[in-house]
């Protein structure tokens, strides 16, 4: 009979998230995954594995949870353009509320990539999702006619890609928040040359 777990293995998933999203994989030791998590150093090995093992994990259950409010923000019905143009407000605003946590993606593609490929190979997943979210509405707007036909919907949401993860990137600085938003103004302009109206 196998003896049963004296914690809960989502909460303690969830604190370790909450701790490598704030200090980074090289600056989180076990002893304070430990204290975190309030689960003793054997228990969370046999549960989550190595140290690494529980940082991917860590990593894969934050996208897991942002991912999707983005993919369906952007699949929503009505115009696209309205819903990009929130989604880069939204992305500008999180700069100002997260301050130096930042977003574990960033966090995690900046302190790890390209040597960790598990990392790599978490962070690159999240980055396609959200460009195929992208694509998908875009291509959407452009059948819609809110778009021109000579519009790339690949090209423009790698562009915006670029941009919405940059702008978490230089928020994480001093005057982030006022240079994000700035940047957000204007990635939208360049989306606005598309236009049919």
């Amino acid at each position: 009979m196998s003896r049963v777990k004296e914690f809960d293995p989502d909460q303690a998933l969830g604190a370790a998230m909450r701790l490598f999203w704030q200090r980074g994989y090289e600056a989180t030791s076990m002893a304070d995954l430990v204290d975190a998590t309030g689960v003793a150093r054997a228990s969370l090995y046999a549960t989550f594995g190595s140290k690494h093992d529980l940082y991917v994990r860590a990593l894969d259950r934050y996208v897991g949870e942002r991912d999707p409010l983005l993919v369906e923000r952007l699949a929503g019905p009505g115009p696209v353009l309205p819903a990009i143009k929130a989604v880069l407000d939204d992305f500008a605003a999180d700069t100002e509320s997260a301050g130096e946590l930042g977003c574990f993606v960033v966090n995690a593609a900046v302190e790890r990539m390209p040597a960790d490929l598990a990392v790599a190979l978490s962070v690159e997943t999240s980055w396609e999702t959200l460009e195929v979210a992208l694509t998908s509405a875009l291509v959407r707007a452009r059948g819609s006619g809110e778009l021109v036909e000579a519009a790339d919907p690949r090209r423009l949401a790698r562009f915006l890609l670029v941009i919405l993860e940059g702008l978490r990137v230089v928020g994480k600085g001093r005057t982030g928040a006022v240079r994000a938003r700035d940047a957000a103004d204007e990635a939208f302009a360049a989306l606005t040359r598309w236009l049919t109206y």
